[in-house]
């Protein structure tokens, strides 16, 4: 079979070797290839050969790519640091064997902690690598589990516990999802592959500034990838940077940091604003959408200790909280002290007249002593250089400050373009 793809299959032989046994099956009956990695600590030699199913990298190998001896482990008896230990083996040892490319995906199926050891190697791959995960905590919160990246979450119904007709039927959904994906990829050819990345950064309140400025790139011969600045989005377009796909940044809307900050939900972590600046990839920087705080739920959830501020409902399940000229004046000391740290062109553009749909004279979060407190602390935080600073007598949605980020933006892209040739 041209087209020939393999399957890396992480799980736990001693406890589930029929199971993966019947995922080797049925990736082979496709006509594909496995690599199956071992992560047990217990004996699961007498359970793989009555499958029968033996590894190809076995669980002394990942023990020992995880910095220790899997008989040490095993008279250890402690079982969280056991995973602790195998769960480093299996992304130390995953990561060698893609970079060889020994393999093309990745399925693997567990509980809780097959589930994380599983989805840890799968986050460590670049987005792309068809990633599914089969597991019993599927139909819960699987953020932690998921992370930045796609991976493919497949509830099992049933515990990972034996074949059955249920199990059966779950199992064969894994495999088709995952042959599917290779298969595929092997008849895509992506056209866009040839044009440089940029990353951008949107929110519903930013969408005018946005959509112009991807128009812009795009019409300059870049690919756009949009990225909703909801926490997630935040970290998935941090890792693709810090994966060096990426050829420029348009990060219009730092609005997570409001969150991370002041306790909303869509916060995106302490690190948000750090890869452009450590990869030194050219970088346009904004205020989007710093006016607001996001609340998801009920207006009733909200906790009560913000009971006295100022709500705009965006939604039945989304509340929107008003930033004050103090938590606004700690944002931009903690944006400038970001962008301080940069090692590539990076310009800050400042909006003076308003940073999201809501802050504009007559909307709901129109505050002209909080949006001070911003811009005030961005003055006297940022150093010049490494960082370019500029203010314009503009609001963020205006056409001619889309076209200010853009400009700035190709004119950095180009100056290193030169300076690389």
């Amino acid at each position: 079979m041209a087209d020939t793809k393999t399957i890396l299959l992480i799980g736990t032989l001693d406890t589930k070797a029929h199971e993966y046994a019947y995922l080797r099956d049925l990736i082979q009956r496709r006509g594909h290839r496995t690599l199956v990695m071992d992560a047990s600590v217990f004996d699961s030699t007498a359970t793989a050969r009555a499958a029968p199913l033996m590894p190809d990298i076995d669980a002394a190998q990942v023990a020992q790519a995880g910095g220790s001896d899997l008989v040490a482990l095993r008279e250890q008896g402690d079982r969280n640091q056991a995973l602790v230990i195998m769960t480093q083996g299996c992304v130390a040892l995953a990561r060698q064997l893609f970079a060889e490319g020994r393999f093309d995906a990745v399925l693997g199926l567990g509980g809780s902690g097959g589930t994380a050891l599983a989805t840890a190697v799968m986050r460590e791959l670049p987005i792309g690598v068809p990633k599914v995960m089969v597991s019993t905590i599927a139909s819960g919160d699987v953020g932690p589990y998921v992370g930045a990246v796609d991976i493919t979450m497949l509830h099992s119904v049933v515990d990972i516990a034996g074949l059955n007709r249920i199990s059966r039927r779950v199992l064969m959904n894994a495999v088709g999802a995952v042959c599917g994906m290779v298969e595929q990829q092997a008849m895509t050819t992506d056209q866009a592959a040839d044009r440089p990345l940029i990353t951008a950064t949107m929110f519903g309140v930013t969408t005018p500034c946005v959509t112009h400025l991807r128009e812009r790139l795009e019409g300059a011969g870049y690919e756009v990838l949009v990225f909703h600045a909801t926490g997630n989005g935040g970290r998935a377009m941090e890792a693709l940077i810090a994966g060096g796909l990426v050829a420029g940044v348009a990060d219009v809307t730092t609005t997570e940091w409001a969150d991370e900050l002041v306790g909303g939900m869509l916060g995106a972590g302490p690190h948000r604003l750090e890869a452009a600046a450590r990869q030194g990839v050219p970088q346009v920087v904004s205020c989007g959408a710093l006016d607001m705080v996001n609340f998801l739920g009920p207006f009733e959830s909200i906790p009560a200790r913000f009971k006295d501020r100022h709500f705009h409902i965006h939604n039945a399940n989304v509340t929107l909280m008003r930033t004050t000229p103090a938590e606004c004046a700690e944002l931009g000391h903690i944006i400038a002290e970001k962008l301080n740290r940069s090692t590539g062109p990076t310009t800050l553009l400042v909006p003076l007249k308003g940073v999201s749909m809501l802050d504009s004279k007559g909307a709901s979060f129109y505050d002209p002593e909080a949006d001070a407190a911003l811009f005030d602390a961005l003055r006297r935080h940022v150093r010049t250089p490494p960082v370019d600073l500029i203010e314009l007598d503009l609001h963020i949605n205006d056409p001619e400050f889309a076209d200010a980020l853009a400009d700035h933006l190709l004119t950095a892209l180009a100056q290193v373009q030169i300076n690389n040739t």
